[in-house]
């Protein structure tokens, strides 16, 4: 350390304490990085790597970036998961002693934005934090710092429970201990977890134990100080738009597990990984920010109250009844901005006054949205009209204290209005008063020296001069004016009356800015006494916004009110995918039944591939999910159960990252299924044991059904290809078969889309592999093996009868022999035979087949009978 200089002595020290993060080192106009740190920065920010004499015996690698354009250059790292630590100078350079002073003023990670292009709009950016206790419960909580949200809960059901619930969380971040157990680390890695980091500190700090107040078990408290302690200790600046911590139970929600929430493409694609095509996608005809991330939230946790389900349908109907009230409302909220990260923004610090102009509007747009929704006849109407809080004190003290367009920067002025602050306007006026004496005296100069060029200037380096062109200079007298400046083509000057009125005007300039910025500030701590108000309206506000975005997607998409049944029954009558049906022509999506009871339990579906079974099953679970959260269901009507769970396994993918195979993949969602289902879950299977050999599969999917139907007793959608399965209608009196129906024309195969009764009585996979437009020879040649396969299958099945036939009864051998020839007595008779039958037993006798065991003779007595019947 010695070796170096005093300031890279002093980059290490404060370098030590965040490893784990790239040191953003100011000095001067740029942000340095050096050593590692300027190595990988320069690959990752694709910006030039130099170096520098340190002290020491070899330059050291830097590199930097300018602080005025810094936070894109950070926002690049924290979206690849890194951890940014801002490091300023704390002293004025012009006093230090030394080697200025620095140190960390924010820790900028994944979880932790608040700002820039790394927060979507319409999506939380989530931190958890996971605490391990002895009795294997796992304390999981949960932060947006940009919203000021606290969520905690307990999880008893083992760490898949602990995964599951980040991955419905989505959190960038998590927070554990550092001696949490490693394996561990990996699973949530696999996850796609962007960034752990480590908090050992679990006391609960005076500055926030207010938020800990409803907590009343010591697990919820210890796992929520981890959280909090990380974020004062990484943000180093007031939290004080953060919101009292709230519990949470997952049973409180119909639970969607990690692979069921991707199979059924709830918030976004399986291919693409994007919004576009999935639930959130459809739904989405919110208007405002916060509205957006309150649907997303919504979906993940479908609702298991009948009362608080039936409560939200209420108001969509009577949303969807009143047209014009509804677009009124719509109309509404589109002026309304973010509040929650407006919030969030005046407690951090970072809110400027164009921000705080987007609250003022947004805040004007409450009287109206209180008036609209107060009008409507629903008896909840007047609870959201009495929670929509306008906040008038703050509306009217913007509305006199900001100009309507100000500037981004809040240090350089012109955010204030006149007539607000009578200080500022005194300023203001010897400003004005100050400029027009300049132009006064530009105007008596010309005419004084007949130079019509003569012009007063300013440049922060000279201030005001007078600037004649030297084509002129010949006009000016001996010691008219005082030299200042020579340039190519002009000589600039100053006067004594000049320098003392500049003196003037820079001063209330100076002061005039200083005053601006000292009100704003008092503005934005006035506003930061509200916060708890502004985030209560929030939430009202993005309430309301989902109920419309419900009604007004039910309204165009036909949908209709669910009911829901006592007796777990199932009845839709027109149930439609509405997502594949928003994708296609919905003159052209063909509409089905659903019907199940206490004696319909599980439907086994068969039928072609590309013929829609898979499209039936998700769009039972989704209509399921539409009802659960509140909004109205594709169908013409609708019953169903309240589901508390839902399981689906749709679709083969390795996961290539655990190392797992498509079939292994296949059996862990199985197994989940049938390890967590009760009752009153649906559960979606589709192909189950495609994935390994015919008879492995056949067997795993016929014992899945069985177990299904004899232990658990849920609800249950099966599709196979495996037609054999479809005698266990016969044996499993809750088991039913249906089938998508399809028909052949001229040699191609037609799919019809409509489930229908029964089990199909073909595969038509040849047919689809035509319609893929393979090679027609591949085709062509496919129909020979499979009549091949066929016939010989037929044969099979045949001797396979006859086995079971001789196991049965050993004396009942070939019938056209009507030859019982374990009956010794009967061929040592000689009795009359015809002369096949003759042929048969000399047969016999030459293979001494009566001296054989009755599995020998069996064997032996089938090479015979394959003769014969050639």
């Amino acid at each position: 350390m010695a070796a170096y200089t005093p300031m890279i002595q002093q980059y290490l020290q404060i370098k030590a304490d965040y490893q784990d993060a790239f040191l953003f080192f100011r000095l001067g106009d740029f942000y340095e990085m050096f050593f590692d740190d300027a190595i990988k920065a320069s690959q990752e920010l694709e910006i030039t790597l130099t170096s520098r004499d340190g002290g020491g015996d070899e330059r050291i690698p830097m590199c930097g970036v300018p602080y005025h354009s810094a936070a894109s250059y950070i926002e690049q790292l924290i979206e690849k998961g890194y951890k940014v630590a801002i490091c300023e100078q704390t002293e004025d350079p012009k006093q230090a002693k030394g080697v200025v002073k620095r140190e960390v003023v924010q820790l900028i990670t994944p979880g932790t934005m608040m700002e820039g292009r790394g927060l979507n709009e319409k999506e939380n950016n989530y931190i958890a934090s996971i605490t391990s206790f002895d009795d294997a419960t796992y304390g999981f909580a949960y932060n947006d710092l940009s919203t000021g949200e606290n969520k905690v809960t307990l999880l008893t059901g083992g760490f898949e429970e602990v995964l599951n619930e980040l991955s419905m969380s989505g959190a960038k971040e998590v927070v554990v201990s550092s001696s949490f157990d490693a394996d561990l680390q990996r699973k949530m890695r696999e996850r796609s977890v962007l960034t752990i980091s480590f908090e050992d500190d679990t006391n609960i700090q005076s500055s926030y134990e207010h938020l800990l107040k409803e907590l009343n078990q010591d697990k919820l408290r210890v796992t929520s100080a981890r959280l909090l302690n990380y974020l004062y200790r990484t943000q180093k600046r007031s939290l004080d738009h953060l919101q009292p911590i709230s519990t949470y139970q997952v049973h409180q929600y119909m639970k969607i597990d990690y692979y069921s929430k991707r199979n059924l493409e709830l918030t976004e694609t399986i291919r693409s990984k994007g919004k576009k095509g999935s639930l959130l996608w459809l739904l989405d005809e919110t208007k405002t920010a916060m509205g957006g991330r309150l649907l997303k939230q919504w979906i993940d946790r479908p609702l298991i109250n009948r009362d608080s389900i039936e409560k939200r349908l209420s108001f969509v109907e009577t949303l969807m009844n009143h047209y014009f009230e509804r677009q009124d409302l719509r109309e509404k909220l589109k002026e309304v901005y973010d509040l929650e990260r407006l919030a969030g923004r005046v407690a951090f610090g970072n809110v400027n006054a164009r921000d705080l102009i987007q609250l003022k509007r947004s805040l004007l747009q409450v009287p109206h949205l209180k008036e609209i929704v107060a009008g409507l006849p629903n008896e909840d109407a007047r609870h959201f009209a009495d929670r929509l809080d306008p906040c008038e004190e703050v509306t009217d003290l913007l509305e006199r204290a900001l100009v309507e367009n100000p500037p981004v920067s809040i240090k350089e002025g012109n955010i204030i209005q006149d007539g607000y602050n009578e200080e500022l306007d005194k300023y203001r006026d010897a400003m004005k008063n100050g400029k027009t004496w300049i132009a006064m005296l530009e105007r008596k100069e010309r005419e004084k020296t007949g130079i019509k060029s003569l012009k007063v200037g300013y440049n922060r380096v000279f201030g005001y001069y007078i600037e004649v062109t030297k084509a002129n200079l010949h006009l000016l007298k001996d010691g008219q004016y005082e030299r200042k400046q020579t340039l190519a083509n002009a000589e600039r000057f100053i006067t004594p009356e000049l320098k003392e009125k500049e003196a003037l005007i820079l001063e209330a300039e100076e002061k005039s800015v200083e005053l601006e910025y000292q009100l704003f500030v008092e503005l934005r701590d006035y506003v930061k006494e509200f916060i708890p108000r502004l985030q209560a309206l929030a939430r009202t506000v993005s309430e309301l916004d989902v109920l419309q975005c419900f009604a007004t997607v039910s309204e165009e998409r036909h949908f209709t009110r669910p009911a829901f049944s006592d007796d777990r029954r199932i009845v839709i009558k027109d149930g439609r995918h509405p997502v594949v049906e928003k994708v296609m022509n919905a003159q052209e999506y063909v509409p089905n039944d659903c019907y199940m009871d206490a004696d319909r339990e599980i439907l086994l579906i068969t039928g072609p591939n590309m013929s829609g079974k898979s499209t039936y099953m998700r769009q039972i679970a989704l209509t399921a999910i539409l009802a659960q959260i509140g909004c109205f269901v594709p169908a013409s009507e609708a019953v169903l159960p309240i589901f508390d769970q839902v399981f689906t396994r749709i679709g083969a993918a390795d996961d290539l990252i655990s190392g797992q195979s498509t079939f292994m993949v296949e059996m862990l969602e199985a197994k989940n299924a049938i390890t967590n289902a009760t009752k009153d879950s649906l559960i979606l299977f589709d192909e189950i044991g495609r994935g390994t050999s015919t008879y492995d599969g056949m067997a795993l999917a016929q014992a899945i059904i069985e177990y299904i139907h004899n232990r658990i007793g849920a609800k249950t959608l099966f599709s196979t290809h495996y037609h054999e399965l479809t005698v266990l209608e016969e044996e499993l009196p809750k088991v039913k078969n249906v089938h998508v129906s399809a028909i052949e024309q001229n040699g191609k195969v037609v799919f019809l889309h409509k489930i229908k009764e029964g089990a199909a009585d073909k595969s038509y996979g040849i047919h689809v592999a035509q319609l893929a437009e393979l090679p027609e020879d591949l085709i062509n040649r496919a129909n020979e093996i499979l009549q091949e396969l066929e016939q010989k299958a037929v044969s099979e099945t045949a001797m396979n009868n006859d086995d079971r036939q001789f196991e049965n009864d050993p004396s009942d051998m070939i019938e056209e022999t009507q030859l019982s020839f374990f009956d010794e007595p009967v061929i040592k008779k000689q009795a009359k035979f015809n002369s096949k039958e003759k042929r048969v037993l000399d047969s016999l006798k030459e293979l001494n087949i009566l001296d054989m065991t009755p599995l020998q003779a069996l064997n032996t007595l089938y090479d015979l009978q394959k003769k014969l019947r050639g």
